[in-house]
Protein backbone atom coordinates (compact mmCIF):
# COMPACT_ATOMS: atom_id res chain seq x y z
CA UNK A 1 0.00 0.00 0.00
CA UNK A 2 0.80 3.59 -0.12
CA UNK A 3 1.82 6.07 2.36
CA UNK A 4 2.90 9.59 2.53
CA UNK A 5 6.00 10.14 3.84
CA UNK A 6 7.68 13.94 5.78
CA UNK A 7 10.32 14.68 3.35
CA UNK A 8 13.57 15.97 5.17
CA UNK A 9 16.34 16.23 2.96
CA UNK A 10 15.58 17.97 -0.64
CA UNK A 11 17.32 20.67 -1.48
CA UNK A 12 16.41 24.13 -2.42
CA UNK A 13 17.52 23.87 -5.73
CA UNK A 14 14.80 20.69 -6.47
CA UNK A 15 12.01 22.58 -4.53
CA UNK A 16 12.58 25.29 -7.50
CA UNK A 17 12.67 22.63 -9.80
CA UNK A 18 9.57 20.82 -8.22
CA UNK A 19 7.37 24.04 -8.53
CA UNK A 20 8.75 24.91 -12.13
CA UNK A 21 7.53 21.11 -13.29
CA UNK A 22 3.94 22.05 -11.48
CA UNK A 23 3.66 25.43 -13.75
CA UNK A 24 5.06 23.59 -16.80
CA UNK A 25 3.04 20.86 -16.88
CA UNK A 26 -0.17 23.24 -15.76
CA UNK A 27 0.44 24.94 -19.23
CA UNK A 28 0.46 22.08 -21.26
CA UNK A 29 -2.72 20.83 -19.47
CA UNK A 30 -3.93 24.27 -20.09
CA UNK A 31 -3.06 23.98 -23.55
CA UNK A 32 -5.18 21.18 -24.07
CA UNK A 33 -8.11 22.37 -22.49
CA UNK A 34 -7.83 25.91 -24.76
CA UNK A 35 -7.50 23.99 -28.47
CA UNK A 36 -10.49 21.45 -27.40
CA UNK A 37 -12.65 24.28 -26.63
CA UNK A 38 -12.08 26.87 -28.88
CA UNK A 39 -9.91 25.40 -31.07
CA UNK A 40 -7.42 28.58 -31.06
CA UNK A 41 -3.51 27.81 -30.80
CA UNK A 42 -2.58 27.98 -27.49
CA UNK A 43 1.13 29.72 -27.96
CA UNK A 44 -0.70 32.80 -29.34
CA UNK A 45 -2.78 32.69 -26.40
CA UNK A 46 0.09 32.64 -24.15
CA UNK A 47 1.82 35.63 -25.89
CA UNK A 48 -0.91 37.91 -25.57
CA UNK A 49 -1.15 36.86 -21.94
CA UNK A 50 2.29 38.39 -21.82
CA UNK A 51 1.52 41.35 -23.95
CA UNK A 52 -1.69 41.96 -21.48
CA UNK A 53 0.94 42.27 -18.55
CA UNK A 54 4.10 43.48 -20.21
CA UNK A 55 2.76 44.53 -23.59
CA UNK A 56 3.62 48.64 -23.19
CA UNK A 57 5.22 50.86 -20.58
CA UNK A 58 1.87 51.60 -19.35
CA UNK A 59 0.98 48.40 -18.93
CA UNK A 60 3.72 47.35 -17.30
CA UNK A 61 3.34 49.86 -14.93
CA UNK A 62 -0.02 48.95 -13.93
CA UNK A 63 1.32 45.17 -13.71
CA UNK A 64 4.02 46.79 -11.25
CA UNK A 65 0.88 48.73 -9.62
CA UNK A 66 -0.92 45.52 -8.69
CA UNK A 67 2.46 43.28 -7.59
CA UNK A 68 2.90 46.49 -4.90
CA UNK A 69 -0.37 46.16 -3.71
CA UNK A 70 -0.22 42.06 -3.54
CA UNK A 71 3.31 42.14 -2.09
CA UNK A 72 2.96 44.82 0.94
CA UNK A 73 -0.49 42.67 1.64
CA UNK A 74 1.74 39.37 1.71
CA UNK A 75 4.62 40.90 3.80
CA UNK A 76 1.87 42.27 6.48
CA UNK A 77 0.68 38.90 6.55
CA UNK A 78 4.13 37.17 7.21
CA UNK A 79 4.97 37.91 11.11
CA UNK A 80 1.70 36.77 12.12
CA UNK A 81 1.86 33.45 10.04
CA UNK A 82 5.16 32.52 10.84
CA UNK A 83 3.96 32.95 14.33
CA UNK A 84 1.21 30.53 13.55
CA UNK A 85 -1.61 33.39 14.09
CA UNK A 86 -3.55 32.67 11.20
CA UNK A 87 -4.61 36.59 10.46
CA UNK A 88 -7.66 35.92 7.74
CA UNK A 89 -8.30 39.73 8.44
CA UNK A 90 -6.41 41.56 5.83
CA UNK A 91 -9.11 43.04 4.04
CA UNK A 92 -10.66 44.69 7.08
CA UNK A 93 -7.29 45.92 8.32
CA UNK A 94 -6.55 47.36 4.38
CA UNK A 95 -9.95 49.24 4.86
CA UNK A 96 -9.78 50.77 7.55
CA UNK A 97 -6.26 51.98 7.05
CA UNK A 98 -7.79 53.37 3.81
CA UNK A 99 -10.28 55.28 5.87
CA UNK A 100 -8.02 56.76 7.92
CA UNK A 101 -5.83 57.78 4.66
CA UNK A 102 -9.26 59.47 3.08
CA UNK A 103 -9.73 61.14 6.37
CA UNK A 104 -6.93 62.65 6.40
CA UNK A 105 -7.63 63.91 2.41
CA UNK A 106 -10.58 64.88 3.20
CA UNK A 107 -10.48 66.97 6.46
CA UNK A 108 -6.28 67.73 6.58
CA UNK A 109 -6.34 68.80 2.88
CA UNK A 110 -4.80 73.18 4.02
CA UNK A 111 -1.73 70.98 5.18
CA UNK A 112 1.07 70.30 3.05
CA UNK A 113 1.43 66.98 0.62
CA UNK A 114 4.50 65.92 2.09
CA UNK A 115 3.48 66.37 5.86
CA UNK A 116 -0.01 65.54 4.65
CA UNK A 117 1.06 61.97 3.28
CA UNK A 118 3.55 61.39 6.25
CA UNK A 119 0.32 62.07 8.62
CA UNK A 120 -1.85 59.57 6.20
CA UNK A 121 1.42 57.05 6.29
CA UNK A 122 0.89 56.68 10.34
CA UNK A 123 -2.70 56.93 11.29
CA UNK A 124 -2.89 54.17 8.33
CA UNK A 125 -0.99 52.02 10.23
CA UNK A 126 -2.23 52.72 13.57
CA UNK A 127 -6.16 51.81 12.15
CA UNK A 128 -4.88 48.38 10.97
CA UNK A 129 -2.86 48.18 13.83
CA UNK A 130 -5.90 48.19 15.90
CA UNK A 131 -7.68 46.15 14.05
CA UNK A 132 -4.93 43.55 14.19
CA UNK A 133 -4.25 44.66 17.95
CA UNK A 134 -8.06 43.60 18.88
CA UNK A 135 -8.32 39.64 17.70
CA UNK A 136 -4.60 39.69 19.49
CA UNK A 137 -5.63 40.69 22.84
CA UNK A 138 -8.79 38.26 22.19
CA UNK A 139 -6.59 35.43 21.49
CA UNK A 140 -3.86 36.06 23.74
CA UNK A 141 -6.17 36.51 27.24
CA UNK A 142 -8.99 34.60 26.02
CA UNK A 143 -7.75 31.99 23.55
CA UNK A 144 -10.42 33.16 21.01
CA UNK A 145 -10.32 31.30 17.61
CA UNK A 146 -7.79 33.92 15.53
CA UNK A 147 -8.90 32.93 12.05
CA UNK A 148 -12.53 33.33 13.07
CA UNK A 149 -12.32 36.31 14.87
CA UNK A 150 -10.16 38.01 12.29
CA UNK A 151 -12.63 37.07 10.10
CA UNK A 152 -15.49 38.58 11.44
CA UNK A 153 -13.55 42.05 11.60
CA UNK A 154 -13.49 41.83 7.88
CA UNK A 155 -17.16 42.19 8.02
CA UNK A 156 -17.28 45.15 10.83
CA UNK A 157 -14.82 46.84 8.46
CA UNK A 158 -16.86 46.68 5.43
CA UNK A 159 -19.67 48.03 7.47
CA UNK A 160 -17.96 50.45 8.89
CA UNK A 161 -16.48 51.71 5.56
CA UNK A 162 -20.31 51.59 4.43
CA UNK A 163 -20.91 53.93 6.89
CA UNK A 164 -18.17 56.52 6.04
CA UNK A 165 -18.75 56.18 2.28
CA UNK A 166 -22.46 57.19 2.76
CA UNK A 167 -21.19 60.41 5.03
CA UNK A 168 -18.48 61.61 2.50
CA UNK A 169 -20.83 60.59 -0.54
CA UNK A 170 -19.99 63.07 -3.47
CA UNK A 171 -22.39 64.39 -4.75
CA UNK A 172 -24.87 63.96 -2.37
CA UNK A 173 -27.11 60.08 -3.13
CA UNK A 174 -24.57 59.03 -5.38
CA UNK A 175 -23.29 56.16 -2.94
CA UNK A 176 -19.54 56.96 -3.47
CA UNK A 177 -17.39 58.94 -1.96
CA UNK A 178 -15.88 60.30 -5.88
CA UNK A 179 -12.07 61.13 -6.49
CA UNK A 180 -10.60 62.99 -3.51
CA UNK A 181 -9.18 66.48 -4.46
CA UNK A 182 -8.89 66.17 -7.76
CA UNK A 183 -7.97 69.69 -8.30
CA UNK A 184 -5.70 70.21 -5.51
CA UNK A 185 -4.04 66.64 -5.89
CA UNK A 186 -3.55 67.08 -1.77
CA UNK A 187 -2.71 63.35 -0.13
CA UNK A 188 -1.77 61.76 -3.60
CA UNK A 189 0.84 60.41 -4.61
CA UNK A 190 3.78 62.82 -6.25
CA UNK A 191 5.26 61.43 -9.74
CA UNK A 192 8.76 60.29 -8.87
CA UNK A 193 11.15 59.77 -12.32
CA UNK A 194 7.86 60.48 -14.37
CA UNK A 195 5.59 57.53 -12.95
CA UNK A 196 2.62 57.61 -11.04
CA UNK A 197 3.09 54.28 -9.19
CA UNK A 198 6.78 54.58 -8.61
CA UNK A 199 6.35 55.53 -4.77
CA UNK A 200 3.65 52.32 -4.56
CA UNK A 201 6.88 50.10 -5.17
CA UNK A 202 9.13 51.90 -3.12
CA UNK A 203 7.10 51.47 -0.10
CA UNK A 204 6.26 47.94 -1.12
CA UNK A 205 10.69 46.91 -1.56
CA UNK A 206 11.41 48.81 1.73
CA UNK A 207 8.66 46.65 3.55
CA UNK A 208 10.04 43.74 1.88
CA UNK A 209 14.07 44.59 3.22
CA UNK A 210 12.79 45.51 6.59
CA UNK A 211 10.35 42.97 6.87
CA UNK A 212 12.86 40.64 5.80
CA UNK A 213 15.59 41.59 8.73
CA UNK A 214 13.27 42.13 11.08
CA UNK A 215 12.43 38.09 10.90
CA UNK A 216 15.71 37.11 10.33
CA UNK A 217 18.12 39.10 12.76
CA UNK A 218 16.02 40.02 14.85
CA UNK A 219 15.30 39.53 19.00
CA UNK A 220 12.11 39.92 18.23
CA UNK A 221 12.58 38.02 14.86
CA UNK A 222 14.11 35.01 17.16
CA UNK A 223 10.77 34.66 19.41
CA UNK A 224 8.06 35.08 16.80
CA UNK A 225 9.91 31.71 15.09
CA UNK A 226 9.92 30.10 18.57
CA UNK A 227 6.67 30.66 19.45
CA UNK A 228 5.26 29.73 16.58
CA UNK A 229 7.14 26.17 17.15
CA UNK A 230 6.26 25.69 20.43
CA UNK A 231 4.30 27.84 22.53
CA UNK A 232 5.95 25.40 25.89
CA UNK A 233 9.35 25.59 24.59
CA UNK A 234 8.57 29.74 24.17
CA UNK A 235 7.33 29.96 27.89
CA UNK A 236 10.41 27.60 28.84
CA UNK A 237 12.68 30.05 27.11
CA UNK A 238 11.44 33.10 29.45
CA UNK A 239 9.30 34.04 26.64
CA UNK A 240 6.15 35.60 26.89
CA UNK A 241 4.01 34.05 24.14
CA UNK A 242 1.11 36.82 24.94
CA UNK A 243 3.23 40.02 24.44
CA UNK A 244 4.87 38.13 21.25
CA UNK A 245 1.02 37.59 19.95
CA UNK A 246 0.18 40.98 20.91
CA UNK A 247 2.85 42.74 19.16
CA UNK A 248 3.08 40.73 15.92
CA UNK A 249 -0.32 40.33 15.24
CA UNK A 250 -0.59 44.42 15.56
CA UNK A 251 2.95 44.60 13.38
CA UNK A 252 1.08 42.22 10.78
CA UNK A 253 -2.05 44.50 10.92
CA UNK A 254 -0.11 47.71 10.72
CA UNK A 255 1.58 46.88 7.63
CA UNK A 256 -1.74 46.09 6.01
CA UNK A 257 -2.83 49.07 6.90
CA UNK A 258 -0.47 50.78 5.32
CA UNK A 259 -1.33 48.78 2.11
CA UNK A 260 -4.66 50.33 2.46
CA UNK A 261 -2.97 53.59 2.70
CA UNK A 262 -1.25 53.11 -1.00
CA UNK A 263 -4.69 52.18 -2.19
CA UNK A 264 -5.90 55.10 -1.67
CA UNK A 265 -2.88 57.67 -1.90
CA UNK A 266 -1.65 56.02 -4.25
CA UNK A 267 -4.15 54.26 -6.75
CA UNK A 268 -7.86 55.14 -6.26
CA UNK A 269 -7.98 58.20 -4.79
CA UNK A 270 -10.56 56.93 -2.88
CA UNK A 271 -12.62 54.85 -0.33
CA UNK A 272 -14.84 52.30 -0.95
CA UNK A 273 -16.26 48.77 0.29
CA UNK A 274 -13.87 47.39 -2.67
CA UNK A 275 -10.91 49.21 -2.37
CA UNK A 276 -8.96 46.03 -0.53
CA UNK A 277 -10.75 44.21 -3.94
CA UNK A 278 -10.24 40.40 -2.23
CA UNK A 279 -6.36 41.08 -2.63
CA UNK A 280 -6.13 40.59 1.53
CA UNK A 281 -7.22 36.93 0.43
CA UNK A 282 -5.14 36.14 -2.05
CA UNK A 283 -1.75 37.21 -0.73
CA UNK A 284 -2.61 34.27 2.25
CA UNK A 285 -1.36 32.59 -1.31
CA UNK A 286 1.96 34.68 -1.64
CA UNK A 287 2.81 34.45 2.49
CA UNK A 288 1.96 30.83 2.18
CA UNK A 289 3.67 29.95 -1.58
CA UNK A 290 6.65 32.02 -0.26
CA UNK A 291 7.10 30.00 3.01
CA UNK A 292 7.24 33.59 4.64
CA UNK A 293 10.63 34.74 2.79
CA UNK A 294 9.70 38.30 1.93
CA UNK A 295 12.11 37.96 -1.61
CA UNK A 296 10.14 35.49 -2.27
CA UNK A 297 7.01 37.36 -1.98
CA UNK A 298 7.69 39.50 -5.28
CA UNK A 299 8.43 35.88 -7.15
CA UNK A 300 5.17 35.05 -5.94
CA UNK A 301 3.31 38.15 -6.18
CA UNK A 302 4.23 38.70 -9.97
CA UNK A 303 3.48 35.14 -10.90
CA UNK A 304 -0.11 35.87 -9.41
CA UNK A 305 -0.82 39.07 -11.04
CA UNK A 306 0.12 37.80 -13.98
CA UNK A 307 -2.32 34.95 -14.36
CA UNK A 308 -4.62 37.53 -13.15
CA UNK A 309 -4.11 40.08 -16.11
CA UNK A 310 -3.31 36.89 -18.51
CA UNK A 311 -6.81 36.11 -17.70
CA UNK A 312 -8.75 39.28 -18.88
CA UNK A 313 -6.46 40.16 -21.65
CA UNK A 314 -7.34 36.25 -23.33
CA UNK A 315 -10.95 36.91 -22.21
CA UNK A 316 -10.53 40.03 -23.63
CA UNK A 317 -8.56 39.26 -26.86
CA UNK A 318 -9.95 35.85 -28.02
CA UNK A 319 -13.54 36.47 -26.62
CA UNK A 320 -12.90 33.73 -24.44
CA UNK A 321 -15.77 33.48 -21.51
CA UNK A 322 -14.41 35.37 -18.47
CA UNK A 323 -15.24 32.19 -16.70
CA UNK A 324 -13.22 29.64 -18.73
CA UNK A 325 -10.16 32.36 -18.24
CA UNK A 326 -10.30 31.87 -14.72
CA UNK A 327 -10.26 28.27 -15.07
CA UNK A 328 -7.68 28.58 -16.40
CA UNK A 329 -5.81 30.72 -14.32
CA UNK A 330 -7.00 28.35 -10.94
CA UNK A 331 -5.48 25.15 -12.53
CA UNK A 332 -1.85 27.07 -12.81
CA UNK A 333 -2.59 28.03 -8.89
CA UNK A 334 -4.06 24.37 -8.14
CA UNK A 335 -0.81 22.37 -9.48
CA UNK A 336 1.79 24.95 -7.80
CA UNK A 337 -0.15 24.80 -4.47
CA UNK A 338 -0.23 20.86 -5.13
CA UNK A 339 3.90 21.09 -5.45
CA UNK A 340 3.97 22.27 -1.92
CA UNK A 341 2.40 18.63 -0.86
CA UNK A 342 5.65 16.74 -2.81
CA UNK A 343 8.13 19.10 -1.49
CA UNK A 344 6.70 18.62 1.82
CA UNK A 345 5.84 14.91 1.80
CA UNK A 346 6.60 11.81 -0.49
CA UNK A 347 5.01 9.12 -1.26
CA UNK A 348 6.19 5.68 -0.44
CA UNK A 349 5.22 2.16 -0.28
CA UNK A 350 4.10 0.30 2.77
CA UNK A 351 6.21 -2.77 3.63
CA UNK A 352 4.52 -5.38 4.04
CA UNK A 353 4.25 -7.14 7.79
CA UNK A 354 5.42 -10.24 8.60
CA UNK A 355 2.72 -12.84 9.64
Amino acid sequence: MLRIQKRTNMLLWQRWITRLAAIVLALVINAVIIFALTKLNPLKVYGSMFEGVFGTPLILWDTIRRVSMLLCIGVGLAPAFKMKFWNIGAEGQILVGGIAAAACMIYLGNLPNALLLVVMFVLAAAAGGLWGFVPAIAKARLNTNETLFTLMMNYIAIQLTSFFVTFWETPQGSGKVGIINPNTYKGWFPQLFGQRYMLNLIIALVLVVLVFLYLRYTKQGYEIAVVGESHNTAKYAGISVQAVTVRTVTISGAICGIAGFIAVAGQGHTISTSTAGGRGFIAIIVAWLAKFNTFFMILISLLIVFLEKGAEEIASNFNINNDLSKVLMGIILFFILGSEFFINYKLALSKAENA
